[in-house]
């Protein structure tokens, strides 16, 4: 079960990453960083419509990315507790 917690925690950061580089290539007033790979604006992978896919993948992203969230928060939180179904111990008790 760690296991597959952790591999969807690696997921997880892949999908951050990957949200993060696809908001930095999205066009702004200053044209963005997807000027940096050597394109003018009307030379791009998706021809004139660069501009809407990308901002159609950000919002799938930044939807898979807020579902994921919440998943792991519960997820992580329901590991935590639990844990903490141990039996409590007082100092007299471990003293004795």
């Amino acid at each position: 079960m760690a296991f597959l917690y952790f591999f969807t925690i690696a997921l997880f950061m892949i999908l951050c990453a990957l949200l993060c580089a696809v908001i930095l290539m999205q066009e702004s007033k200053s044209s963005g960083l997807g000027s940096s790979f050597g394109g003018e604006a009307s030379e791009s992978l998706f021809g004139t419509s660069t501009a809407d896919v990308l901002k159609r993948f950000t919002a799938w992203l930044a939807l898979v990315f807020l579902v994921a969230c919440i998943l792991l928060s519960l997820w992580t939180t329901a590991m935590g507790g639990s844990k903490t179904n141990a039996p409590a111990f007082t100092m007299e008790q471990i003293e004795s």
